[in-house]
């Protein structure tokens, strides 16, 4: 089963090994880049984390998505704007699966 839940930061819990998080809107800058820490106990270090990132509302900018670092217990994912004038004006979907090691 996928959870699933929203952040109003750059952090959300969800203990699970598959999910869906709505970001808050991002106004990330044109170059720069916005990081999302999900805290999840069902993540060990070794594992593998598999991210896809849609769009949510978010209509301007280009998204790339620049690394995912999983670690005990969370993953560290960085959303970099990649377009070289405009900002994100909206939210974004990431979704997660991890596999086990």
């Amino acid at each position: 089963a996928t959870s699933t839940g929203a952040t109003t930061t750059g952090s959300v819990t969800l203990n699970s090994v598959s999910g869906k998080i709505t970001t808050p809107t991002l106004t990330t800058a044109a170059l720069a880049a916005h990081t999302l820490t999900i805290t999840n106990s069902k993540i060990a270090a070794a594992d593998q984390v598999y991210v896809q990132i849609a769009q949510g509302t978010n209509t301007t900018g280009t998204p790339l998505l620049r690394s995912v670092a999983p670690a005990a217990g969370s993953v560290v994912i960085i959303l970099e704007n990649i377009h070289a004038t405009v900002a994100y004006n909206g939210t974004f979907v990431v979704s997660f699966m991890v596999v086990k090691a």
